[in-house]
């Protein structure tokens, strides 16, 4: 793209379709007593239909990447979007046919997951250069965690509305709806098929079949996938600091909840900061994570070690700091597909297998966590932080090969020398 202001509209037009599109696979939550009373479900039912989401997900990762990199991603955003409004709306109408709703989520598992996924962070590659991957993904994220606090903000005005939880719910159902339908329109208007391209004459080879079976053979392609997978695991798992300071701190669940607003969307207002210290500081995606992760560790650790007594407001603003660094960690850590020589029009289906891999920790940790929780009590958070800590030095190990994989196959980050042969079979 030619305009910066331009390429930065799309980036943040990008972000408001990842924020909108998610509202109602996790509508729960936002709105988990109305999600249950209205749909007349239980807890377990409704874990099941995150349960059928997650997996039929997984299943259309790879399919989905290949897909993105052989179609205009102008179309596959668009469609997937007005997709998930046809499918809130469908819920909304529908809701107390737990049937239907399973199946609805299945289907969201298409709309959000299918091909839109990679296509979001395939476009987000092509539309800037290398030297600016860190800090266009940074934004991004940083731009969906505001898009998704604005429209669920926007969502409980909604809902309260209604003259009855059920109307409200309705309402707030209807609005979320409303919205990838407007997202869609602005993405006919600033999205191009030429910005979604790369281009021939920098040297970018066509996308072929042939290549799948390339990058699944490719090691480095899984070891991406590790890395993303303990990326998101502490992305996901920052969210247990606060029953944490509540059993173990003991400070009130109003307290811990504000704490928790501000470690979820707050700090991801720092996921350009991270964007910027890997394009400007570092000049690399894998060598700011071995630093960033090596420090999480620490951090994570160091709660294990934090004594019985310990002030509350001093452990509260502490999980601000390891909230903090994960936003900076996790918000660029797609870009480090741009390192290891993987040609642009193979972006899509990368991210389709990285993905498979990358996000089982909603599947993995939450029961695994749980279980620890449930048996050990208090005693459940030393070996969930813990874990923490071990997963970031196999993650800092992991972006440590991944950096020197780079250099000795001396792979020039720009758009112009990336070329097949350094894809290694």
């Amino acid at each position: 793209m030619n305009s910066k202001f331009s390429k930065y509209l799309l980036i943040v037009t990008l972000g408001l379709a990842g924020g909108s599109i998610y509202f109602l696979p996790y509508i729960k939550y936002v709105f988990y007593d109305a999600h249950i009373a209205c749909m007349n479900i239980s807890n377990t039912q409704s874990g099941l239909l995150m349960t059928a989401y997650t997996i039929a997900n997984m299943i259309l990762y790879i399919p989905g990447g290949i897909i993105a990199d052989r179609v205009s991603t102008k179309k596959a955003l668009i469609f997937s979007c007005l997709g998930t409004s046809a499918l809130v709306f469908l819920y909304s109408f529908n809701m107390e046919n737990f049937a239907i709703s399973m199946l609805i989520w299945m289907g969201l598992a298409f709309s959000t997951g299918f091909v839109i996924w990679a296509s979001l962070l395939k476009t987000i590659r092509i539309i800037g250069t290398e030297k600016e991957q860190g800090f266009l993904y940074g934004l991004y994220y940083s731009c969906n965690g505001i898009a998704a606090t604005i429209i669920n903000i926007l969502a409980v005005y909604v809902f309260q509305t209604g003259i009855d939880m059920k109307a409200g719910y309705f309402r707030a159902c209807i609005f979320g709806g409303f919205v990838p339908i407007v997202v869609s329109i602005i993405l006919m208007v600033l999205l191009k098929d030429e910005d979604c391209i790369p281009s021939v004459e920098d040297g970018e080879p066509k996308f072929h079949m042939a290549d799948v079976s390339q990058l699944l053979k490719n090691p480095v392609v899984w070891i991406i996938s590790i890395i993303v997978f303990c990326g998101y695991g502490f992305y996901m798992s920052v969210s247990y600091f606060t029953p944490y300071l509540t059993e173990v701190v003991g400070i009130s669940m109003v307290d811990s909840g504000f704490l928790s607003a501000i470690r979820t969307y707050l700090l991801l207002l720092l996921a350009p900061v991270g964007g910027l210290l890997v394009d400007k500081c570092f000049k690399s995606t894998s060598k700011w994570l071995c630093v960033s992760f090596v420090i999480l560790s620490g951090l994570f650790g160091a709660v294990l070690l934090l004594p019985a007594d310990i002030n509350p407001q001093l452990a509260s603003i502490y999980t601000l700091i390891p909230g903090a660094l994960v936003m900076m960690s996790y918000g660029v850590i797609t870009s480090i597909v741009s390192e290891v020589g993987i040609p642009k029009a193979m972006t899509g289906t990368v991210i389709g297998i990285i993905s498979i891999v990358g996000y089982m920790p909603d599947s993995i940790y939450s029961i695994m966590f749980g279980n620890w929780m449930d048996k050990y009590e208090a005693g459940g958070y030393n070996l969930i932080f813990g874990f923490l800590a071990l997963s970031g030095i196999i993650a800092a190990v992991l972006s440590f090969v991944v950096l020197k994989y780079s250099k000795k196959n001396k792979i020039k980050c720009s758009d112009s020398q990336l070329q097949d042969k350094s894809l290694p079979i």
